[in-house]
């Protein structure tokens, strides 16, 4: 079986969403409308962090919605957003990333430009200033893949290597000491990378082999090797092979197989390992009842995953109904999110989830308090709720 990336997948959903707009409107009469005609954006890649939320659409700009205390939606204000609002002066994205309290974007030439918290340098433009536009990452060219944790940034180049930025009291970002960088420093002792996802404390990487390593905050074992030990440069997480995504949360990792299966590792406080207990586990463990995967997210405490058929399941933390089953019970082991059909791709932030449709409309569901499920109000949804975009 061919052995794919997270770039690989989110193209691919890019593609499907495509494809099936395209055929709709040819059947609607629609293809080469007139000008005058509006539509929709079609998503093809979403991001979630604490209390945002941002879509990347099919000609290359980004819309963001959510809470906007530090300019994380990039609109040019501080102003919380309960419906997208576009990302200004930005264009030519390919991928994007949310942390916490700051977004990234991936532009078509290789550059990367950031927003919004900047406290630690995790903008990466020399600064600790906030920006409310988006900023260029200073020191970094031809990068192919983004990733934005709390309080850091790392990028993956097209070489293999990786660059990491911003706060570093863990060893996040991998250069071997544990000082702050207010501008990209070279993650040691990793090549062959081919992926990369950043969490609360932690950075994990997929190499070309298919293994992985990780690097950071330690204390619930989310590095994967059987330690409780921080590390400031790469270790191996044993145990684990044939990784096709790599996905890290709060202080727990997840990577999905070859075999359409999904193993997780780290702190499980509230059944985010999947493993129907409540353990933390310094060693990956396998997800129960979860096959046919074809993509998964880590959030802050709870994980969602996209099933080969277009389902999407989640399971941990679900205090304000994260993981859409129309309950508020924490769930050890993956369940259901309910209304959701034809799923493409799954974001997971602190405590809400979205979901890009083949069709190229985002659903969410769990906390609303800033707006971050925007569908026009700040109130909690246990069940997905439609994205409301502007027309265009």
């Amino acid at each position: 079986m061919k052995v794919y990336s997270q770039t690989d997948f989110l193209a691919a959903a890019g593609r499907r969403v495509a494809g099936v707009l395209a055929a709709a409107l040819m059947l609607a009469g629609l293809g080469g409308a007139s000008p005058a005609l509006v539509a929709k954006p079609v998503i093809t890649q979403i991001a979630t962090g604490v209390q945002h939320s941002c879509a990347l659409d099919n000609t290359g700009q980004v819309w963001c919605w959510g809470y906007n205390h530090y300019g994380q939606l990039g609109d040019d204000t501080t102003t919380n957003r309960s419906t997208p609002v576009k990302v200004t002066g930005l264009s030519g994205v390919t991928k994007i990333a949310a942390g916490a309290y700051h977004t990234c974007a991936l532009l078509s030439t290789g550059r990367a430009k950031c927003w919004g918290r900047n406290q630690f340098g995790e903008l990466g433009d020399g600064t600790t200033t906030d920006r409310h536009l988006p900023v260029r990452v200073h020191h970094l060219l031809n990068v192919a893949q983004i990733a934005a944790g709390s309080f850091h940034s790392c990028a993956l180049l097209s070489n293999g290597r990786a660059k990491c930025w911003g706060a570093n009291w863990h060893g996040q970002l991998g250069d071997g000491t544990t000082t702050q960088h207010l501008m990209p420093v070279r993650v040691h002792q990793l090549l062959n990378a081919s992926q990369i996802s950043a969490g609360d404390g932690h950075t994990c990487a997929r190499r070309t082999n298919g293994r992985a390593r990780c690097w950071g905050g330690n204390s619930s074992g989310q590095l994967g090797d059987d330690t409780t030990t921080n590390r400031s440069t790469p270790v191996h997480v044993h145990q684990l092979q044939n990784v096709v995504q790599i996905t890290a949360g709060a202080s727990h990792t997840c990577a999905m197989l070859t075999t359409g299966r999904v193993k997780c590792w780290g702190q499980n406080t509230f059944g985010q390992l999947g493993d129907g207990t409540t353990t933390d586990q310094k060693l990956p463990v396998r997800v129960k009842r979860l096959k046919s995967v074809a993509q998964i997210a880590a959030g802050n405490n709870h994980n969602c995953a996209v099933l080969s058929d277009g389902r999407v399941k989640c399971w941990g933390w679900n205090n304000t109904g994260q993981i859409g089953d129309g309950s508020r019970v924490n769930r050890a082991m993956p369940v259901r999110t309910h209304h959701l059909r034809n799923g493409a791709q799954a974001a997971a932030g602190a405590n809400h989830s979205c979901a890009m449709t083949a069709n190229g409309r985002v659903k969410c569901w769990g906390a609303n308090a800033s707006g971050q499920l925007g569908d026009g109000t700040t109130t909690d949804r246990l069940t997905p709720v439609l994205v409301l975009f502007p027309n265009i």
